[in-house]
């Protein structure tokens, strides 16, 4: 069959990947003229892991990816109020469990490819029009297409969902916080394959040293100061973390003032996407596009793999899309939902409201040292209890 798949991120790739090993013929787009960068560092884990074990892409993740050590909550002074040694990830996961920048890994799929699907960038779909036997695609630049099957891999605010979805506003469920992050190189101090944390009431700034002598910069804050500043423009985006992260404290002063210089700054809403279904005739969505679970969940790239690999295992097996793109939501669905619900209900406790709650959640941390307390607090949040369908390819 013929694909576009609308979104060159994790999900995108992907699946262009699986179905070219079935023979489709594959489309990818990308609004941005170029493979994106930048953003910040995910932790990977089961069933995304498992995904790229069958790709064969486990030994340059490992290489691009880091061993964090150390989880390190700090008080204004530096000095250490809470945190867990990473340890307790690579028992739980069996060793099978690195962190490694999400721009890194999309490029890795993206490599994979190497040159079998073609791809266009700086265009994005504008109409999809179904029709009996195809679907006339339109898009920014290129000229029309007639298609198979429309795929929408294009993240949180996805152009494919909001054409084939009727871009109904209460899909997107925003959590109460926002996320900002960049890097700088030669930043001081370096703390190396340790993850710092600094927060107060309703706010949070992080910091973990990469390779170059490259630092991230990861910033959380609850959607009420965003309120408190009123109107805001993308523009304004420096000077809204400026003045949020004004007071807190730490070393935001001189990561404040590195800010200033930055290029490329990822900021954007921490929400969850909920659809009652991820297809619409012969529109599939995968990814974030289909069921952000949000940067709280902490599994979303890898649950965008799965997806991808489900859904090309299942138009392997069905051999038709109708009966496919059921398969895919029957088998997926009950694990998004759970995922989903989980970072719901965290969301309060990820950057407490109060200074006693900051208090409360540096003390919970330290206790995740402990085994038997630390499987009850997040074992069953790094159990994905889902088995991958087996498929000839």
């Amino acid at each position: 069959m013929r694909f576009v798949i609308n979104g060159i991120g994790i999900a995108g790739p992907t699946l262009a990947y699986w179905l070219r090993r079935s023979g489709h013929d594959v489309l990818l787009i990308e609004q941005a003229p170029a493979i994106r960068t930048g953003g910040y560092v995910i932790d990977f884990w089961g069933v995304g892991y498992d995904v790229a074990e069958k790709m064969g892409l486990l030994p340059r993740i490992h290489q691009l990816g880091y061993r964090v050590r150390d989880v390190r909550f700090v008080d204004a002074r530096g000095r250490r109020t809470g945190g867990f040694s990473a340890g307790v990830f690579e028992r739980m996961t069996n060793g099978r469990f690195t962190s490694l920048r999400r721009s890194d890994l999309s490029r890795v799929i993206h490599d994979m490819l190497d040159g079998q699907v073609e791809v266009v960038l700086g265009d994005s779909i504008t109409a999809i029009d179904e029709r009996p036997d195809a679907v006339h695609v339109r898009f920014e630049q290129a000229p029309p297409r007639e298609v198979d099957v429309v795929i929408g891999a294009d993240g949180l605010h996805s152009r494919v969902r909001e054409i084939a979805f009727g871009g109904v506003p209460s899909l997107e469920t925003p959590l109460g916080y926002h996320v900002a992050a960049f890097e700088i190189e030669g930043y001081r101090p370096r703390d190396e394959l340790v993850y710092v944390s600094h927060g107060v009431a309703g706010k949070q700034i992080s910091r973990f040293a990469l390779r170059d002598d490259k630092t991230l910069f990861l910033f959380l804050f609850r959607d009420q100061y965003l309120a408190d500043l009123g109107a805001w423009r993308e523009r304004d985006r420096k000077q809204v973390l400026a003045r949020v992260f004004a007071e807190v404290g730490w070393e935001c002063p001189q990561i404040l003032a590195a800010l200033s210089s930055v290029d490329d700054l990822y900021f954007d809403s921490v929400s969850q996407i909920r659809l009652p279904q991820w297809t619409s005739g012969r529109t599939a969505l995968v990814g974030d596009a289909a069921a952000c679970v949000s940067l709280l969940a902490g599994e979303g790239t890898g649950l965008a793999m799965a997806e991808a690999y489900t859904l090309a295992a299942m138009l392997r097996s069905c051999g038709e899309y109708r009966a496919a793109f059921g398969r895919y939501q029957d088998l997926l669905m009950p694990l998004v939902r759970r995922k989903q619900d989980s970072a719901f209900k965290l969301a309060s406790t990820f950057v407490p409201k109060t200074a006693l709650g900051v208090m409360f959640r540096n003390t919970v941390t330290r206790l995740l040292g402990m085994p038997i307390l630390a499987d009850y607090l997040v074992g069953r949040d790094l159990r994905d209890d889902f088995q991958l369908p087996e498929v000839t390819w």
